[in-house]
């Protein structure tokens, strides 16, 4: 962890902190939030919420990328002014994965904060053996243990199961590195809660980066089923009275739950041009090579 951070013993501290007492840490800021609820009228907390933004966020991943990070089998090291496409936030945008195959599962704060179902708690996952052994070693409270990557799929597969999607998480004192990939919903991930809450103070404000993704409709295999507005954690897909889709294609995470759900196969992914890239390790592998 020192060398991760060399001279900057304030991010070693904060990284240690965070870590050893991440429950607590979370809880800290699910409570603070319940409190600014009430105050989103007190703009100059804009800035506040933009400095926490840019130092703690996440991307989204669909559930295909996703898959793919449980799938290396080599090491992964992308720090380029490039990644800002892909995670266009200011500090916060490495793409590291060394030692992939070495996995560790330990509870997720969010969803003790926000008293999730007790089966859905150990569900955050570390990806490499620096973090994973971290984890095994230090944070003992928060039941960590090491798994194969086919029990990490499991773990996402089943959760999304339950409509939660998947994100990546960089964070400026760990790093500003990826490293831990989430099952999150919105009635239980403080990240989610907090770009909801930053919303009402600016439009646009988001700890979380969309996937880089948006979804195609066919309309001929469509049923009207509305099993993809159920599932919508963002709430972009509506079907009026009158049986007519509405789809708020900008505001779309691209997380692919609307796509696996659907009965009909009606929906389908694409690269949106108009949003940041995907966190798909085959096109920055692709990328990497060719540069």
């Amino acid at each position: 962890m020192l060398e991760k951070h060399g001279s900057r013993l304030d991010r070693f501290l904060h990284n240690y902190i965070y870590f050893v007492f991440y429950y607590p840490y979370v809880k800290s800021f699910y409570l603070a939030f319940q409190l600014i609820q009430h105050l989103t009228w007190f703009k100059p907390l804009t800035p506040l919420f933009k400095m926490i933004i840019n130092r703690y966020h996440a991307k989204v991943i669909s559930r295909g990328d996703t898959a793919k990070i449980f799938q290396l089998d080599e090491d992964i090291s992308i720090v380029t002014n490039q990644n800002k496409q892909i995670i266009p936030f200011k500090y916060a945008r490495k793409i590291i994965f060394s030692e992939p195959d070495y996995v560790a599962v330990m509870d997720c704060p969010c969803k003790k904060a926000t008293n999730a179902p007790a089966e859905d708690i150990n569900s955050c996952i570390a990806v490499g053996k620096s973090l994973s052994l971290f984890w095994l070693e230090h944070c003992q409270k928060y039941n960590p243990k090491k798994i194969t990557q086919k029990q990490a799929l499991e773990i996402i597969e089943r959760l999304r199961k339950k409509n939660h999607i998947n994100q990546a998480f960089f964070k400026v004192a760990t790093g500003g590195s990826t490293g831990i990939i989430c099952s999150c919903h919105p009635d239980t991930c403080v990240s989610l809660q907090g770009s909801a809450l930053a919303r009402k103070f600016e439009n646009g404000l988001s700890q979380s980066a969309e996937s880089g993704y948006s979804v195609t409709y066919d309309a001929q295999r469509c049923t009207k089923c509305g099993v993809c507005e159920n599932v919508c954690p963002f709430h972009v897909i509506k079907f009026n009275k009158k049986g007519i889709r509405i789809y708020h294609q900008q505001d779309c995470m691209g997380c692919e739950l609307c796509v696996e759900k659907c009965p009909e196969k009606a929906l389908t992914l694409f690269v949106d041009p108009d949003k940041s890239l995907p966190l798909d390790l085959d096109r920055i592998r692709n990328k990497s090579a060719v540069g």
